[in-house]
């Protein structure tokens, strides 16, 4: 079973940049599309980008242009660059890998998360 950890969160302020890491403990997520999720206190877990087996990306609306997923085969490890921070982003942030046929931003090809990392971006 793979196992994901995150990194790198912390605090920040207004315009800021921040990049997350999750690394897996096997190989085995190379074949699986990956992700990275937020859940804001009293709001439901949302998707923010994910990355396809083939390197593709999709992202919310809400951070285009803004964050960048990419990860390193090499190091099994997927990357959350975060750039323009918004206190609208303070959130725990969480890694996913599932199995899906595209990079999708719906929990419902999840079966691995990782703990949460928190991000807050004060104004």
């Amino acid at each position: 079973q793979v196992q994901l950890v995150e990194s790198g969160g912390g605090s920040v302020q207004a315009g800021g940049s921040l990049r997350l890491s999750c690394a897996a403990s096997t190989d085995t997520y190379r074949r699986m599309t990956l992700g990275w999720f937020r859940q804001a206190p009293g709001k439901e877990r949302e998707g923010v980008g994910s990355i396809g087996i083939d390197g593709n990306t999709t992202y919310a609306d809400s951070v285009k242009g803004r964050f960048t997923i990419s990860k390193d085969p090499n190091k099994n490890t997927l990357y959350l660059q975060m750039d323009s921070l918004e206190p609208e982003d303070t959130a725990t942030y969480y890694c996913a890998a599932g199995r899906s046929v595209r990079p999708t931003l719906s929990k419902n090809y999840v079966s691995i998360w990782g703990q949460g990392t928190q991000v807050t971006v004060s104004s």
